[in-house]
């Protein structure tokens, strides 16, 4: 089995354990508007909306004093407060939300990680519609000279696992000769790069460009265009909690609040406006 594959089974394994002992009552949530089953979102635990999410991920989700913040925090509190109940955040790795067991197993109601929609993911998952475009972007030692996978030859590339980074990576590691270097987050991933563990670290552009504002030695020389697309995660055909999701970030949309989170994380408004 390969270190992957054995990563994996822990994760799964673990995952099932707990949803086998999970006691939290459901809770059925009248929505309103256009749902499916017949207008009722069931919740694990009455009074809340639980996300799935993997920390550290600045600006999308991250620990700040004893609270966790971030765009996707924000974001899926206004599908909370419209559903009349508050956030609570579950942190767990990353490849059991990406496989889908997360949700399966029932640890969380949503999932919203900064997680890319991919075909793959789609047929585990449900997603709504794409909330944020990203592509991926090269992090590197300030004055590294290294501006393309090319020049990475025999060289050390770090991805987080279970991510489209490493996905990316892989497809191109043959024609361009580096050896990848898996980090199990991204705050692992950035500091191998500062440290010298790896050459360079491939991941999203947003969060690579968030750690340059607190490390002036490194930086981000290249940009791949991937045409990303983040999307909040259901459990595989959870209609109600699913069109209730794409409700709220449609309205949010069409109402400025979007923008007004936007705004706030990234002093900018989104590239469409």
């Amino acid at each position: 089995m390969s270190r992957r594959s054995l990563r994996n089974a822990l994760v799964l394994s673990a995952t099932l354990a707990i949803a086998a002992t999970a006691t939290a009552c459901a809770q059925e949530v009248n929505t309103g508007g256009d749902t499916q089953a017949g207008g009722q979102i069931s919740l694990k635990e009455t009074g809340f909306l639980t996300t799935c999410t993997h920390l550290p991920y600045a600006p999308f989700q991250f620990t700040e004093g004893d609270r966790t913040v971030g765009f996707d925090v924000d974001l899926v509190d206004l599908i909370a407060q419209n559903l009349g109940v508050k956030q609570k955040i579950f942190d767990t790795p990353f490849e059991g939300i990406e496989s889908g067991e997360s949700l399966n197993t029932g640890q969380c109601d949503v999932a919203a990680a900064a997680m890319t929609i991919t075909p793959e993911r789609q047929g585990v998952m449900d997603f709504s519609v794409g909330y944020f475009d990203a592509n991926q972007a090269l992090l590197v030692k300030k004055g590294s000279g290294i501006d393309s996978l090319e020049k990475l030859r025999g060289k050390k590339l770090g991805v987080q696992l279970g991510t489209t980074g490493e996905d990316y990576a892989e497809a191109n590691k043959a024609q361009y000769g580096y050896e990848i270097v898996q980090f199990e987050d991204l705050a692992l991933e950035q500091t191998a790069v500062k440290t010298g563990q790896v050459d360079a670290g491939i991941n999203d552009n947003s969060v690579h460009y968030e750690f340059l504002k607190t490390n002036p030695d490194v930086e981000v020389t290249t940009e791949f265009k991937t045409g990303d697309q983040y999307g909040v995660a259901v459990r595989k055909g959870n209609g109600a909690l699913l069109a209730k999701v794409n409700e709220v970030i449609n309205a949010a949309k069409a109402d400025g609040r979007y923008d007004a989170i936007y705004q706030k994380w990234f002093n900018r408004l989104p590239e469409s406006k």
